[in-house]
């Protein structure tokens, strides 16, 4: 088996359906087995999935299990030489698979590949390439320096903007919208952290994997798109939760190795007041909604 495609659901509804006509396009020439995990969805998925895409494995979760549980179910199951991590709002190219399989055999250093991802509009999405989090990238950040100086290495080394998004290159953290990996990294690095429930886990993952020997790439050859956020509710709290709940279990792994470990505390201290600044606005945008 050459690949494992395995996709999260959580009523994604039509994004779903989308992106899983656009892997059937992009697979027909490839060996390959495709997973879906769905996470207790009510939208009507489940059914869309067994009528239309009857191939699919399809996994049903009795509750929402999260992100990285969910993943690793299905990573257990699966058999291919390489496995693809795709989020279910996500439309590849037709060739996108092959030029992966090709872009990992002509490069048996790589561990990981990343790719260029464009909205639905056609722009540029800057997380396609990323630096792990370090202190002063976590507060440019969240002071808003990122945005104010998108080409500076200092302010916005997060994004890493010496290397321009049109060039091949090593990268740190491989988004976990597509997360193309090598199955013999991967037995090395081990699965998802659990710990992460949504958010943070591919820049976990892209940390262990790179410990393992192998590289990081990120190969804008490859273009797929991305409807961002599209299918995480933006109606209640737990979003904004998970995603500040995610930074602060990331700092805590990475403390012993001295990445944060003098200005843990300041870190932690920090990442809460950004929170209830979140929590305020989403207060604030749904009172009025109403």
């Amino acid at each position: 088996m050459d690949l494992s495609v395995i996709i999260v659901n959580f009523n994604a509804g039509d994004y779903l359906r989308n992106c899983l006509n656009s892997v059937f396009t992009a697979s027909q020439k490839i060996d390959h087995e495709v997973f879906v995990v769905d996470n207790n969805s009510t939208d009507g998925s489940v059914e869309m999935i067994s009528y239309e895409f009857p191939y699919v494995k399809l996994i049903l979760n009795k509750i929402n299990s999260g992100f990285s549980a969910a993943n690793n179910q299905a990573i257990n199951q699966s058999t291919g030489q390489f496995v693809l991590i795709l989020n279910p709002d996500t439309i590849v190219e037709s060739d996108t698979f092959m030029k992966c399989i090709e872009f990992m055999n002509t490069h048996p250093d790589a561990g990981a590949l990343g790719v260029k991802m464009s909205d639905g509009e056609g722009n540029y999405l800057p997380e396609s390439k990323r630096a792990f989090p370090s202190l002063l990238s976590a507060f440019f950040k969240i002071s808003g320096g990122t945005y104010l100086f998108p080409k500076s290495k200092v302010l916005n080394r997060y994004y890493l903007p010496q290397i321009d998004q049109n060039e091949t290159s090593i990268t740190e953290v491989i988004s976990g919208a597509f997360m193309f990996i090598r199955r013999e990294a991967l037995d090395i690095s081990g699965l998802f952290d659990e710990d992460f429930f949504m958010y943070g886990e591919d820049i976990d993952l892209s940390y262990r994997l790179m410990q393992t020997g192998f590289k990081n790439y990120y190969l804008p050859e490859v273009r797929i798109i991305h409807f961002k956020g599209k299918c995480t509710p933006k109606d209640n709290y737990k979003d904004v939760f998970h995603f500040y709940n995610a930074m602060r279990i990331y700092v805590e792994k990475r403390a012993g190795d001295g990445h944060y470990r003098s200005f843990r505390f300041i870190v932690i201290i920090a990442i809460l007041f950004r929170e209830m600044i979140a929590i305020l606005n989403r207060y604030l945008r749904l009172t009025f909604k109403k």
